[in-house]
This record gives structure tokens, C-alpha cells and sequence, in this order.
């Protein structure tokens, strides 16, 4: 497929006009072969990802996690290293970082809210906000999650042992405690400074990682371009543990 004709198709789908706040420069960050054959599909952008995609003959990488965060830096280093890999392989590298979280149909939180079986489902932030069709045990969520991600979530209890109103904010989104209203907050990795405030307004939280929580997207949206346009694709997981 000719690769600027699935940016354009990316751009639009995913709807990057709406975020002029994200500072991740969204979109194709790094032009490499003009006809795309496999895509890969990663969460970060690192030397190690990169690699792999060379190795499995990816000419086009969907990232949620970019190069590029709204600053200068000089191309030196592993910064180096990182674009030799791409320019090796020709690979295309793109990114979509809040784009991706929001995405009501291949998005990161809908996509676990979906799978998490929550209905009644509408944007919150970057994220999604839904409702268990009857109550469900806050333990039964945290080992579906598990389930869902290969590992084990961390559960600040500070609500009801049963829960029926869910937000999900995938990453880095602890500082969103403190004006969560629902019974249930899910978001990726924790932060020392809400810990007492998760249990003092009453919030049951679920840290199921960063990196886990923002698999679901660039999946997702693999599928989507193979269902829609028939090109292969390859998941490069790379977890960081966090």
C-alpha cells in the first residue's frame, strides 16, 4: 500500500486535529519506504523495538509512545542509533499518543472497557467512563484485568467492595484521582502523592501498569488496518514493567 495514502487514511481516522494539546507530534514522525507491505505495532519507540522490526520485515511501526515530545534534542548517541535502525530497514515510524487513548473504536480505554464487559459507555478525558450491568465484586474486576494484561494489578480499596460506575484513563493518569467521580478508577501506574487521597475521598483505584494498560490500542488499530486494507502485521512487545 502506498504509505502516504494510509497517513492520510491515519490522520483522519484517528482524528489528530482534536488534539493540538498533545505535544507528541502525532502522525509520521519518521518517512522511510514509500510502499508499505507489514505494519508493527508497539507501545514505545526505543532501539530495541526498532530491532525488532527490522528483524521481522516491518516497513511501517504504530507507536503510542514517540520520539518526539515537544522539544528539541540533538541526534547523537541513542538518539543516533535509534534512526539508523529506521533508516536501515526504511522503516515508517508512526505515532499516536492521545489520539489513540481517546479512540472510541480502536482507543485504548474503550478497548478495556469493552473487555471488561462495562455498557452505557462515554468519553471522560482522554479516557472512557461506563457501567457494569449489575454490580460486580472490585476483586472480580482486578483478576479480569490480570487476565487481560499477563500481570498482576496493584488495588488501592479505599470504596465499596463492589462496583458499577468505571473510569478507565490507560498511562500515566493518577493525578486524575482527586476529580474522579465513579465507584471505580482504572489507570496504568501509580503516584505516591494520591495514595492518601484515593482513600480519603472514597475511591477504589486499579493500577494495572502503564505499558499494560496501553497495549489494547496499537493492537487495535493493526487490526484495523489489516481488516480495512489487508496488510500483515506483527506485535513488538517490548514490557517495561512499569
Amino acid at each position: 500500500m502506498d504509505r502516504d495514502k494510509l497517513v492520510r487514511y491515519l490522520n483522519a481516522y484517528l482524528r489528530l486535529q482534536d488534539f493540538p494539546q498533545d505535544p507528541s507530534l502525532n502522525g509520521l514522525q519518521v518517512e522511510g519506504k514509500g510502499e508499505v507491505t507489514k505494519v508493527g505495532a508497539a507501545v514505545d519507540a526505543g532501539e530495541a523495538i526498532f530491532q525488532k522490526a527490522l528483524e521481522e520485515g516491518v516497513d511501517f511501526l504504530l507507536v503510542h509512545h514517540g520520539l518526539f515530545w515537544g522539544r528539541p534534542f540533538p541526534i547523537t548517541g541513542h538518539h543516533k542509533r535509534r534512526l539508523e535502525l529506521l533508516f536501515r530497514g526504511g522503516i515508517n515510524l508512526y505515532a499516536a499518543h492521545l489520539p489513540l487513548d481517546a479512540h472510541p473504536e480502536v482507543g485504548n480505554n474503550h478497548e478495556i472497557a469493552r473487555a471488561l464487559g462495562l455498557g452505557d459507555l462515554e468519553p471522560y478525558d482522554v479516557g472512557v467512563k461506563g457501567r457494569f450491568p449489575f454490580p460486580t465484586p472490585l476483586v472480580q474486576v482486578a483478576d479480569r484485568l490480570g487476565q487481560l494484561t499477563g500481570m498482576q494489578p496493584l488495588v488501592h480499596q479505599g470504596g465499596a467492595d463492589v462496583v458499577v460506575e468505571v473510569v478507565i484513563v490507560s498511562g500515566g493518569a493518577a493525578g486524575l484521582v482527586g476529580r474522579v467521580e465513579a465507584d471505580l478508577f482504572i489507570t496504568g501506574e501509580p503516584k505516591h502523592s494520591v495514595f492518601h487521597e484515593t482513600f480519603e475521598r472514597g475511591l477504589n483505584v486499579i493500577y494495572a501498569g502503564h505499558y499494560d494498560t496501553e497495549v489494547f490500542g496499537v493492537k487495535a488499530l493493526a487490526r484495523h488496518l489489516e481488516a480495512r486494507f489487508g496488510l500483515p502485521w506483527v506485535f513488538l512487545d517490548h514490557p517495561t514493567g512499569l
